[in-house]
């Protein structure tokens, strides 16, 4: 049994089922930089565990690294890394976590030993990681002045998430907080085409007939592509590092990688995960822009906080305009617009961290698609022919391909969003003369997670060399 694999998937449920079962107990695990954190944490012991008894030229996360005695089987070191931290994070579950320790397989000379060892490096990742700021909004005060992000209204109560998590955390690896530049201003041409792209792309299905004459109205297969890379958190589904494990698996799965390979491979796609939620969440609130379901129903100085008296609105305002919206799947509820900035899209984020991570491990550096994913088909469980819809009707089962490879799946799961109307073209990434793609330009987040990645690649993982908080 491959022990990276077994306790991979542990984690992935683990995650799943801390956005079914809601506890109190794991809050700090839930949502997109909670799970980040949490599957960064787990891959990290296993990967320590294993090569501080095989040893392998790129050495161990953790600087001092726990000695394991002579002999200690590395499957029980796996395996006891993996289920320490993740009873430490995900305290509810330790019933089901304590059955998959006693379902790993664990027998032979050594497994005592490792088991020790494992629990030792377990305990001394938790320990690495014991001063990280909370996901909690206490005592922030947002500035609500027009651009500034504020709740949705479809969901007025939904608060603030992790607002402080971003700036006072110290990344896992990653050795520079890259920051992006500003977000087009809202005089700037491209603020406006975003305003107009959004509002007709990413509107409600059932308000589109009140769309301006001649604007493109979202195609079935954009819908399909918006809810194709959701993960928001969704009850039986989680968050969407757990998504971008499940293609870094089937990708692994075809290149035939053994045990070590998985450790290095899973460990430094989740690390980059990790750490690409640390600094977009410190871009989001620096830059704190608005969602389109407030900058399209405000996009007249008569509407809003700071409103302006006059006659007449702007041709490119809808007071009444309702994104689709991150899908509520298996939830009888409203679609939603996520309780954080738009500034830079965390899904773009998230997938140019992981998805170059993958690429950079197989040595693919340079810009453009790749063979990756050739013969490969992909199924995400938001359209796996069980989960519900927000108004509990079945979606299809859909199996996808990515002719252009995971440089294809960045750029899709990045444009995903403008199609639920939650996030503006920007977010995700800055485009040529040809509409394309274009990382030359420090705008968006693909070009952030991007630079992640290639950080972690170049510094080879290591807890001393990870950038400090940006805030105390």
């Amino acid at each position: 049994m491959d022990q990276i694999l077994y306790w991979n998937a542990v984690a992935l449920e683990s995650d799943r089922m801390a956005h079914t079962e809601i506890k109190p107990v794991e809050r700090g695990s839930r949502g997109p930089a909670g799970s980040s954190r949490a599957l960064a944490m787990v891959h990290l012991a296993m990967h320590d565990a294993i090569f501080s008894i095989f040893g392998a030229p790129h050495g161990t996360w953790l600087t001092a690294p726990p000695v394991a005695a002579n002999g200690a089987a590395p499957d029980a070191a796996i395996a006891v890394a993996a289920h320490t931290t993740l009873s430490a994070l995900y305290p509810a579950q330790t019933a089901r976590l304590d059955r998959a320790l006693r379902e790993a397989g664990l027998r032979g000379p050594g497994t005592g030993r490792g088991s020790t060892h494992g629990q030792n490096v377990g305990r001394a990742v938790l320990k690495a990681r014991t001063g990280d700021p909370s996901l909690a909004d206490t005592d922030y005060h947002p500035d609500p002045t027009p651009p500034g992000h504020r709740p949705d209204p479809v969901n007025p109560k939904q608060g603030y998430y992790a607002p402080h998590y971003g700036a006072r955390s110290r990344c896992f690896a990653t050795t520079s907080r890259y920051t992006l530049d500003p977000p087009p201003k809202e005089t700037d041409p491209r603020y406006l085409a975003a305003v107009r792209e959004v509002r007709a792309k990413g509107l409600a299905a059932e308000a589109v007939s009140g769309l301006p004459p001649g604007s493109p109205a979202r195609t079935a297969d954009e819908t399909l592509r918006g809810v194709f890379w959701a993960y928001d958190g969704a009850r039986h589904l989680g968050t969407v590092p757990r998504f971008h494990n499940l293609v870094t698996r089937v990708v692994a799965a075809a290149r035939g990688n053994d045990v070590e390979q998985n450790a290095r491979l899973f460990a430094l796609v989740n690390t980059a995960l990790a750490d690409a939620a640390i600094l977009c969440w410190d871009d989001k609130y620096r830059h704190n822009l608005w969602r389109p379901i407030l900058g399209i129903r405000e996009y007249d100085p008569t509407l809003g906080p700071d409103a302006m008296p006059g006659n007449g609105l702007d041709g490119d305002c809808d007071p009444g305009w309702l994104p689709h919206g991150a899908p509520r799947s298996n939830e009888i509820a409203p679609n939603l617009t996520p309780p954080y900035p738009a500034y830079p899209s965390a899904h773009a984020t998230f997938g140019g961290a992981a998805f170059q991570t993958i690429r950079r491990y197989y040595d693919i550096a340079a810009d453009g698609p790749d063979i990756l994913t050739d013969g490969l088909g992909f199924v995400s469980e938001e359209l796996d022919g069980e989960t519900t819809d927000n108004r509990g009707v079945q979606r299809p089962r859909h199996v996808r391909r990515f002719p252009g490879g995971l440089w294809q799946m960045m750029e899709e799961n990045a444009r995903s969003r403008v199609f639920l109307g939650v996030a503006w073209p920007f977010d995700a990434f800055a485009t040529d003369l040809t509409g394309h793609m274009d990382l030359s330009q420090n705008i968006g987040g693909v070009r952030l997670g991007r630079d992640i990645a290639d950080d972690l690649w170049a510094s080879g993982l290591r807890q001393d060399q990870a950038a400090a908080p940006r805030l105390p």
